[in-house]
């Protein structure tokens, strides 16, 4: 064989083995994208359900629950189509196909719950925040219109006011049925104060009325609480008051030169 020859087979060995090794991490590229999409996938499907299942009733309307499914679906269907011998996500996704197809007339069975403690209102709100998060991602890869989007974002920070409402003024109405008006105030107060920046004051207004309302009255019992009792004797209460007789002749003296 001639020195030609074998060195043609030597460049043509060395090609086929860098072509494998090429074609090899392609496969291996492709596999390991499919599997992270899996991953991203899987992750954002189970959030929405997590979302569309335990947000409290008060705060999801059949337009949000509809909205969900639809996340839902979507993800589903995309799931099925790397893995189409997942018979669970299977089934789900042709239980949502019903669920959808049945418009704003779905069913809402997230049962209300009381916001009550401020670990839980961590928990409703972290629900609201993954829901804008998906909102943005499905807009940002046009399964979503712009405009439905940033309706739907402007209803998520209506939602988070209505949170807030909520827990403030029953934190403030625990602490008044356990008697302690000073606890009820500063929470009556967060609340207005809370109330009082938001952008759209006006949608809000009947609850900020209704919460400063709730703030007079713990003012009252605070103050109500604080009164000395009659005819017992109270030395800073007599110190305070011979100060204040002392105050006023001061200035009546003054106001005489």
């Amino acid at each position: 064989m001639s020195p030609l020859v074998i060195t043609a087979l030597v460049v043509v060995g060395i090609a086929l083995l860098v072509a494998i090794v090429f074609i090899n991490q392609q496969m291996e590229s492709r596999k390991l994208e499919k599997a992270r999409q899996k991953a991203d996938l899987l992750d954002r499907y189970r959030r929405c359900s997590e979302i569309s299942e335990t947000l409290p009733g008060q705060f999801i309307s059949p337009a949000l629950k509809l909205l969900l499914s639809r996340f839902e679906l979507s993800l589903g269907e995309r799931l099925l189509a790397l893995d189409k011998s997942n018979a669970q996500i299977g089934e789900r996704v042709t239980e949502l196909r019903r669920l959808v197809g049945q418009g704003e007339a779905i069913q809402v069975r997230n049962a209300p719950q009381i916001i009550l403690t401020e670990a839980k209102a961590k928990d409703v709100r972290f629900l609201f925040e993954a829901l804008h998060a998906q909102i943005t991602r499905f807009a940002q890869e046009g399964q979503l219109p712009r405009n439905d989007a940033q309706r739907w974002v402007k209803e998520i920070r209506h939602l988070l006011t209505l949170l807030h409402i909520e827990f403030f003024g029953n934190l403030g109405q625990q602490a008044l049925q356990q008697g302690q008006p000073r606890q009820a105030r500063l929470a009556f107060e967060r609340g207005v104060q809370y109330l009082q920046k938001q952008p759209e004051l006006g949608r809000y207004q009947a609850q900020l009325q209704q919460m400063e309302q709730q703030l007079n009255r713990a003012n009252a019992l605070v103050l109500e609480s604080s009164a000395p009792v009659e005819q017992e004797p109270n030395e800073l209460t007599d110190g305070l008051k011979a100060l204040d007789e002392d105050d006023i002749w001061r200035k009546k003296n003054l106001y005489d030169d």
